[in-house]
């Protein structure tokens, strides 16, 4: 079988397409033909090894996937061979075939397509559980969600306005906006060209905004603290601009305001029976057309190098997905 592989810790630039054997499924797991990997931010990282996870060499990118059983291991209960399923890996996914622990997979329902379904699971997962569970986010309250056209930024806007929030979209050019404004934003803020705080503030009345999603970091994560209302919440899933801020701890205290950590793969791992529950929820809402789950592109596996670049060079609106074996 192909797969793309990290030999060195060099950048996603120095991938590898290569041969290997096809693998064959321990007693609890299932081998699966992988239709779709998908892709994200931090698989410029782990590439180079600057993300929290460190995989051994050699690996493969992708830390999620969908794909159709192709063999079932002794112990496995509940799927079968030519079941639809996709599922969370961390790395990995980026091969024809692979593979899995069964409890780590997830049943995809028949209205939803298998694209989708692989680009769902981190970037939906990640919103929904920081939303619903760490924000505590309620209805009527107003959500400003940075890097708003990206795939965690995308899923924010949809999952904040089926949450019942007002939405306020910040990002960084006209386009992009317009993009989010398409997937449901109430309100949009180009903060290359104006001032972050001031004008959250404006959007708000004064009063600020109730919940901060800043999958950005850098500069913009003290902006938008001082743009929180009384009681606000900041949640931080991550440092895309490169950046990790270094917070005035003051600015938290004056607002009454909570910085709350939000990290979506520890939470699959300790608390696996929420994220069960919240995945499920996300497949039911992409499967009724209640989030969209946009794809922006797919490439052939042989290029995988061109599709993180894609993420790299913030080219992205919605997800990308590279396509592997058995795509439907």
């Amino acid at each position: 079988m192909k797969a793309v592989l990290c030999t060195e810790l060099a950048g996603y630039e120095a991938l590898s397409l290569v041969d290997l054997p096809a693998p064959a499924p321990g007693p609890d797991e299932v081998v699966v033909d992988v239709a779709y990997a998908a892709l994200n931010f931090f698989d410029t990282l782990i590439t180079k090894g600057a993300y929290q996870t460190k995989p051994a060499l050699p690996f493969s990118p992708g830390g999620e996937m969908s794909g159709v059983v192709a063999a079932v291991g002794d112990r496995v209960e509940g799927l079968a061979v030519g079941d639809r399923v996709a599922g969370y890996l961390g790395y990995g996914a980026c091969r024809e075939q692979v593979a899995v622990r069964a409890d780590a997979l997830t049943l995809v329902p028949d209205e939803l397509d298998l694209a989708r379904a692989a680009g769902l699971i981190i970037t939906y997962g990640t919103t929904l559980h920081a939303l619903a569970d760490r924000g505590q986010l309620r209805r009527g309250e107003t959500l400003a969600v940075l890097g708003a056209s990206g795939g965690v930024g995308i899923a924010a806007v949809e999952v904040g306005k089926r949450l019942g929030a007002r939405v306020i979209a910040c990002a960084s050019s006209a386009d992009k906006l317009a993009f989010a404004r398409a997937r449901g934003a109430d309100e949009t803020l180009d903060y290359a060209a104006e001032d972050l705080k001031t004008r959250l503030k404006e959007l708000t009345g004064g009063k600020g905004v109730d919940v901060v999603y800043d999958p950005v970091g850098g500069a913009s994560t003290e902006a938008a603290v001082r743009a929180l209302a009384w009681r606000g919440r900041l949640l931080v899933i991550g440092f895309a601009a490169g950046e990790i801020p270094k917070l005035p701890l003051n600015l938290p205290m004056l607002k009454g305001a909570d910085v709350r950590g939000v990290f979506w793969g520890a939470h699959v791992e300790r608390e696996p029976a929420a994220h069960r529950a919240e995945l499920a929820q996300l497949f039911e809402w992409a499967a009724d057309g209640e989030i969209s789950a946009p794809v922006d592109a797919v490439l052939p596996l042989d290029q995988t190098i061109e599709a993180i670049g894609r993420i790299a060079r913030r080219e992205a609106k919605g997800k990308v997905l590279v396509r592997a074996s058995g795509a439907a």
